[in-house]
């Protein structure tokens, strides 16, 4: 049997609450039962669990892109109580679109060694297309379920998803 690791991409209250500063709409609210049984699937074999998450500075850089969202300490920045984490789970703060910028989710990838790496969350076509791509760039066998990614603009969502198959080579799953 294969190792895998689930990456959940900014499932978080600014992003996926409608009272979120940058919520993404319904369709964000639809993948949350699918990514909740994907995450207990993943736990039940004993699978690792990566959350990466938003989690900015007042003064950040990307406030110059977006309006101030997932400020760190704020509610905004805090995971979705629909999927909590566990404590042996891998909480990742992070500051810009891919989870590897500045972050240990290389080194902590390393040590899990996964043969498939399951990427879910929001948003399709900016974080989690940057995180894939630098999981592509690392030779990692990338899934990302249809039923289980959504976007602020369904012409963007269709366009990362298409790419990342396309040109990253990505198994959609769905």
């Amino acid at each position: 049997m294969s190792k895998k690791a689930l990456i959940i991409v900014d499932m978080l209250n600014d992003f996926v609450h409608p009272e979120g500063v940058l919520f993404c709409g319904e369709s964000a609210r639809r993948i949350i039962p699918y990514v909740a049984d994907l995450l207990n699937k993943f736990r039940s074999q004993g699978n690792p669990i990566i959350y990466l998450m938003d989690n900015h500075s007042p003064e950040d850089e990307e406030f110059k892109l977006f309006p101030p969202h997932s400020i760190a300490g704020t509610w905004g920045a805090q995971i979705i109580p629909e999927l909590a984490p566990q404590d042996n789970d891998h909480l990742i703060p992070k500051t810009r679109f891919s989870g590897f910028f500045k972050t240990n989710l290389e080194n902590i990838l390393e040590d899990i060694s996964p043969d498939e790496v399951w990427v879910v969350g929001v948003c399709t076509s900016i974080c989690v297309m940057d995180t894939v791509a630098d999981l592509k760039n690392r030779n990692y066998d990338v899934y990302v379920p249809v039923n289980g990614v959504a976007d602020f603009d369904q012409e963007m969502h269709d366009c990362a998803l298409k790419r990342m198959k396309r040109v990253y080579r990505v198994n959609l799953v769905g």
